[in-house]
């Protein structure tokens, strides 16, 4: 016999999705006022409202249980991720400024002052500046700054891959290519969040959710390929279908990934249940959202 779903429970859950989406604009603002703090990093390309609306909402339906305060700074995290592709991907021309720009970022990240010529650096700088505040960086610190210059170098490769394949070179295999899946900085965010908002238990078994978090950024590297082909194509981008013949193989190759994931995360949900959760929903939501749209906004 099918459940009765009364008009209380409906009202209950339109509710809780409302509470979710009110945090998600709480989110969107702080997000605003980054774009607009930093103009000279956020004046061109896609950085709108849609992508700060888009940005709040993932974290929000991901960790619905946080407040605006334990989002802020996972929030800024995505930002930063964003801005970081976008110049690696779109500004940078040169492999003397990409070297460049990574060392920089990565010096941030150890806590040297960014140059006044490097907006992206001092971003980076704020988001060290309120982490290294927080009680739990004293002991997770340094995996905070071993996922941020994994994101960078995983990048710098991606941009190497590109150019060496305009000169003809062949493109990585798609193992190569998902073993370098920093480059989508899913993990240098959720280490970022965890720091803020992770409870003890997260932080006594970091490296297993690293591990996991590793997983999910994998199976995402794929579920964004395979949205967002067409405007890859478009920006001359590197994509898994373009690695195949088949794209049933990366579609093969995404089940694997999420059945791997999920074995991990279910493996670890007793020992931090909270935390598997947001990578749960971090996993499905991603998933649907590119079902209909991108985060990115310039056609």
């Amino acid at each position: 016999m099918a459940a009765v779903v009364t008009a209380t429970d409906e009202l209950r859950e339109a509710a809780e999705h409302g509470r979710v989406c009110a945090l998600a604009a709480q989110g969107q603002r702080d997000l605003q006022r980054c774009l607009a703090g930093y103009p000279d990093l956020f004046a061109d390309g896609p950085f709108d409202g849609a992508l700060a609306s888009s940005i709040a909402l993932a974290i929000a339906f991901s960790a619905p249980w946080c407040d605006r305060s334990e989002l802020r700074l996972t929030n800024r995290a995505v930002l930063w991720g964003f801005a970081l592709d976008w110049q690696v991907d779109h500004q940078i021309t040169a492999a003397a400024d990409l070297d460049l720009l990574v060392q920089r970022q990565v010096a941030v990240a150890d806590g040297a002052p960014a140059d006044a010529d490097d907006p992206l650096g001092r971003f980076l700088a704020d988001l060290h500046a309120e982490l290294a505040a927080l009680p739990a960086f004293a002991t997770l610190g340094g995996a905070w700054r071993e996922a941020v210059r994994r994101t960078c170098a995983a990048m710098r490769r991606e941009w190497h891959w590109r150019a060496a394949a305009r000169d003809g070179a062949p493109l990585p295999g798609l193992a190569d290519y998902l073993a370098n899946a920093d480059n989508l900085a899913c993990t240098v965010v959720n280490v970022a969040h965890w720091i803020r908002a992770g409870g003890s238990d997260a932080h006594d078994r970091f490296d297993r959710l690293v591990a996991a978090s590793d997983a999910v950024q994998r199976a995402l590297r794929l579920v964004n390929d395979l949205a967002t082909w067409d405007r890859d194509r478009r920006w001359g981008d590197l994509n898994a279908l373009l690695l195949v013949d088949d794209p049933a193989v990366v579609e093969r190759e995404l089940t694997g990934l999420v059945a791997g994931a999920t074995d991990l995360l279910d493996e670890l949900r007793p020992d931090c249940p909270r935390e598997v959760a947001y990578l749960t929903r971090q996993l499905g939501y991603t998933s649907g959202f590119y079902r209909s749209t991108d985060f990115w906004g310039v056609a």
